[in-house]
């Protein structure tokens, strides 16, 4: 996932949700991370209500891309990974004209550039989603993801244990005396 931001007349913002004050073209910023070329994109979705299947959370995912695109049939095309368990949002190559109108579309939390995980490779996070069918789960798809979120966990952790104190010994007035 890239970090690049957008501006807009209201100061930096990711790609978002679009309001009357947001409706104007965001303007490209210089890129933070290399690997990202504004063709590939990570659409971030609100979380579903209950607990649907993989298959409905990716059938939404087609559904949501297909309001752009035209078809069901060129989504599937367009889309080359998925995410369904940690966090919700499916990666797709399409125009950088057409990013900016799935941000205002139901349910579309963020509208992200997409980089490739590592600098000159074309590996891109969450779950390979070939051929219109997502692979079978595996949890090496969320393995950068898992780590990073465990770094923060351990950060956050507070330690309990205080260093000890010597305590010096009390001597009542007998034992002085003596």
């Amino acid at each position: 996932m890239s970090k690049t931001l957008f501006s807009s007349s209201s100061g930096f913002r990711y790609f978002s949700g679009a309001s009357a004050a947001e409706s104007a073209e965001p303007t490209r910023l210089p890129k933070i991370l290399d690997g990202c070329d504004y063709e590939h994109w990570l659409v971030v979705m609100e979380a579903p209500l209950r607990y649907p299947l993989r298959d409905e959370i990716v059938c939404g995912y087609t559904r949501t891309l297909a309001m752009v695109l035209g078809s069901e049939e060129e989504a599937k095309k367009s889309i080359y990974s998925v995410s369904t368990k940690y966090y919700y949002a499916f990666g797709c190559k399409i125009a950088e004209n057409l990013a900016h109108q799935i941000k205002s579309l139901p349910n579309v939390k963020w509208v992200l550039p997409d980089s490739y995980l590592c600098h000159g490779g074309n590996g891109y996070g969450g779950e390979p989603f070939v051929n219109g069918e997502v692979v079978p789960y595996d949890e090496k798809y969320h393995t950068d993801w898992l780590k990073d979120q465990n770094d923060d966990k351990s950060l956050n952790k507070i330690f309990s244990k205080k260093p000890r104190r010597k305590r010096k010994k009390k001597f009542s007035k007998d034992q002085e005396d003596a």
